[in-house]
């Protein structure tokens, strides 16, 4: 046995010189590995920086406006950007561009032709279709347009157009058919349209009162026989009813074209077909 207080026999004190040459070295390597801190572990901003940046956010949709001039033609085409952020929408008005423009120049070159052959003075035709929003609602988006034709003459031709986007369905409707029939909706606001067109024209007319009821201008007109558009006031749904008249239809062509604004009464919404109900304010 060793004596106790007798050194290690590992002890350096008891080594020999060459075997301190090999040994301590080893002894100072093993002590460093002991005493080295362990590797730090990302951090969560460096994982954050790693991770992949999201995708750009998409480019809103912008209104669309086409003016096309020629020798024998002009056309115009235009559209707002709510009608530009619905895909089959923006498609519906891109193939009525396409299909209008088309028309207006086969109907100028016939124009030209017969000018040629009838040896008079070819004045270039003109077709414009201006888009506008009635109103946007989460649900419906409602659109009217006005239109300008000239194919000759002394003057050229206003008219109008409507289009009611079915957002949920993404179909295109008209508002009449959110109604359960036009003379059902004839019914219900034939006397209110009649006085609020009366009231119209006498403003245009320097304030007098309707003259000869014989006279066409004076008569009251079918409300189904002109555009009709729906649209909102309060943003919640739709809560009154439009009618676009064309020039010629209420009054000579010098007072231009009208428009009859009414609201949404019980009458009205009792008309409204049972599925579209919810589209409307009840008053």
């Amino acid at each position: 046995m060793r004596p106790f207080g007798l050194a290690h026999p590992l002890s350096p004190h008891i080594l020999s010189p060459r075997m301190n040459l090999w040994i301590l070295p080893l002894l100072a390597l093993a002590a460093c590995q002991q005493a080295a801190p362990p590797a730090p572990s990302p951090s969560a901003d460096a994982s954050a920086a790693a991770a992949p940046a999201p995708p750009p956010a998409a480019p809103a949709a912008k209104p669309r406006d086409v003016s096309d001039k020629t020798d024998l033609y002009e056309f115009k085409y235009s559209y707002p950007a709510a009608a530009a952020a619905i895909p089959a929408l923006r498609d519906w008005m891109e193939a009525n561009l396409v299909r209008g423009r088309a028309d207006l120049a086969s109907e100028a070159r016939e124009g030209k032709e017969d000018a040629t052959i009838g040896e008079y003075i070819y004045a270039p035709y003109m077709a414009s279709t201006e888009w506008k929003v009635v109103t946007d609602l989460p649900g419906w988006l409602s659109l009217s347009a006005e239109l300008y034709s000239f194919s000759g003459g002394a003057h050229g031709n206003s008219a109008f157009d409507t289009l009611l986007w079915d957002k949920t369905a993404n179909e295109k409707r008209t508002a009449m058919d959110l109604f359960t029939s036009p003379a059902a909706l004839k019914a219900a606001v034939l006397k209110s349209f009649c006085a609020a067109l009366d009231k119209e024209r006498a403003k245009r007319r320097g304030g007098e009162a309707i003259g000869d009821p014989s006279d066409e201008f004076n008569q009251c007109i079918d409300p189904d026989e002109q555009v009709l558009i729906l649209g909102s006031k309060g943003g919640k749904g739709f809560d009154r009813i439009g009618f676009l008249i064309a020039p010629y239809n209420a009054g000579p062509y010098a007072e231009g074209s009208y428009e009859v604004t009414l609201p949404v009464t019980a009458a009205v919404l009792g008309v409204v077909r049972p599925e579209y109900k919810s589209a409307f304010v009840a008053p």
